[in-house]
């Protein structure tokens, strides 16, 4: 799949904000947060969805005014799933210029992806967006949503971020029914086994999550490190005090830049001379290793650009 029709920038955090609750997006932006989901689906009740959806699509078409272009976090709505026209309608109030992407509930196969698809390029087309412009993160929290990830992160070329959450007592534990534990290891092949698929698939940039435990911060950044190594780019967040402990963790050090840096002049300096494999502080190196490295220095210098917009740390 050419996943590649936007440039999606990376996004190491992305917080959940209540929709009923937008005026806590400059705690968000303040905290650092990469993007916002302001979420229309169970942080709200029922009765208040209608006063919530409102709320949220003024945030967003002021959020697209050119004076607060400057500092602006990326801005994703969590809908409701889309279960009828009621869906369709709520996609049309919050798509518009200001939105990055949406976050898709319950999705259980492609086909649910291909209908929030087609939908997508339809409100794209009355607000006079680029077709694909607005991403589309689906959230796998059925048996068979997980088990049909790679066919779901092929199912359009708009998805981006998709990612496995495996937050203690929410749907995919019930839908798994493995017994959650701070240190994760019940889920590590799960987790593992959804990036393989959107990895696969294209699908630039997955994140994982979630942390629900507010004050365990070291908990966190232990969940938070294990997620980095498997191999995700970010992580969803439900409280501010996370955003710094995910943005460290999934942004490469001092060391490992200048690492990398090091490397990469390493491996050319000997191409130069005619060696395609070089020792460096003790180990053999090649094309590939410079190639990994490159790749670390880009995704900082993208990280760098997210937090200048977002005015992060």
């Amino acid at each position: 799949m050419d996943a590649g029709a936007v440039d999606r920038p990376p996004l190491r955090s992305l917080l959940f904000v209540p929709g009923t609750r937008t005026g806590w997006l400059p705690k968000a932006r303040a905290a650092g947060a990469d993007a916002a989901i302001l979420d229309l689906e169970d942080a709200v009740p029922a009765s208040g969805k209608p006063a919530a959806r409102a709320e949220v699509a003024d945030v967003i078409t002021r959020a697209a005014a050119p004076a607060d272009q400057a500092g602006r976090m990326a801005l994703f709505v969590r809908v409701n799933p889309m279960d009828g026209w009621a869906g369709a309608e709520e996609l049309r109030a919050v798509v518009r210029p200001g939105l990055a992407g949406i976050v898709l509930p319950k999705v259980r196969s492609a086909r649910d992806v291909e209908l929030a698809d087609r939908l997508l390029g339809w409100c794209e087309r009355e607000q006079g967006l680029p077709p694909g412009q607005v991403a589309l993160i689906p959230l796998l929290e059925t048996a068979r949503g997980l088990r049909e990830a790679y066919d779901i992160a092929r199912a359009a070329p708009r998805i981006a971020y998709l990612g496995a959450l495996t937050a203690p007592g929410g749907d995919v534990e019930r839908a798994i029914g493995y017994r959650w534990s701070p240190a994760g290891t019940e889920t590590v092949a799960l987790r593992s086994r959804v990036l393989l698929d959107a990895r696969a698939a294209g699908v630039p940039c997955p994140v994982s999550g979630l942390w629900t435990r507010v004050g365990d911060l070291s908990g966190l950044r232990a969940f938070a490190e294990q997620t980095r190594s498997l191999g995700y780019e970010g992580m969803m967040a439900i409280h501010p005090s996370h955003v710094p402990v995910i943005n460290e963790v999934f942004s490469p050090g001092a060391a490992e830049l200048t690492r990398c840096a090091a490397l990469i002049t390493a491996v050319e300096s000997a191409q130069k001379n005619g060696t395609g494999a070089v020792s460096f502080q003790g180990e053999m190196v090649d094309e590939a290793m410079a190639r990994t490295a490159r790749l670390v220095l880009e995704r900082h210098r993208a990280h760098v650009r997210v937090s200048d917009q977002t005015g992060g740390p």
